[in-house]
């Protein structure tokens, strides 16, 4: 398993470890090490605790530099969002981890190697043994290449509420005109895109699509708030 897990790591994201164990103990979880309690296996579970919090302050840090304009508690429901378990897990698949991770009998026959929160872990885990081989830098390019374009492309949508913080922001020193105006609509009635324009006091600001007006407002909304962004660097 480690012969393949390590060729899979290294073709995928361009990663070696130095201490393999901690590459083992990543993917090690504690009904494996229970099963096989005279060969004394690491679990999972204090990566999982280190991940945890690496992931939470790359994703902090990213959104940070990336939304300079949004109030804390928005930048708080896009991370939220984002590191969830569900969202995690959904990473782990992706990256094809489940088929490395090593799980008692019990744990197997019940399924564990598809639940969420199981999953989550494993990511964390691995993220956390990164973190510990080779420093906080690998570990933010790892994420870079599997967290952080999923936010930019709105994969974990559910909270990320980009009207409000747009209205938030230009509402900030008196009333704003914000409208959205569907400009264009594509394909048949049972798959059909939406295409909005956002306009501030009658300047437009981008045009966002979705399959539905809500999804395109939102998207017209985030151009929008990444053109002030821009604006506000340049000025």
């Amino acid at each position: 398993m480690l012969e393949k897990l390590k060729n899979h790591i290294k073709s995928e994201f361009d990663l070696e470890f130095k201490d393999e164990s901690l590459l083992l103990e990543a993917f090690t979880h504690s009904s494996y090490a229970n099963d096989h309690h005279q060969a004394r296996h690491k679990n999972l579970e204090r990566l999982e605790f280190l991940g945890d919090a690496v992931v939470e302050l790359c994703t902090s840090a990213y959104l940070y530099d990336k939304f300079p304009e949004l109030p804390e508690g928005q930048l708080t429901r896009i991370r939220a969002a984002s590191v969830r378990a569900e969202s995690l897990a959904q990473l782990a698949r992706e990256c094809d981890l489940p088929q490395f991770i090593l799980l008692g009998k019990g744990e197997e026959m019940m399924q564990g190697r598809e639940r969420p929160a199981l999953l989550c872990d494993v990511f964390e885990a691995f993220t956390g043994a990164i973190f510990q081989d080779q420093g906080y830098e690998q570990a933010r390019q790892f994420l870079s290449q599997v967290l952080f374009p999923k936010i930019d492309h709105d994969d974990f949508s559910h909270g990320m509420d980009f009207k409000t913080a747009l209205q938030e922001l230009m509402q900030e020193n008196g009333e704003v005109k914000i409208d959205y105006d569907v400009v264009d609509t594509k394909g048949p009635d049972h798959n059909r895109t939406f295409y909005v324009e956002v306009k501030i006091e009658g300047d437009s600001y981008g045009v966002g699509q979705g399959n539905s007006k809500k999804r395109a407002q939102q998207q017209a909304a985030k151009k929008a708030l990444e053109q002030l962004s821009q604006k506000q660097a340049s000025d």
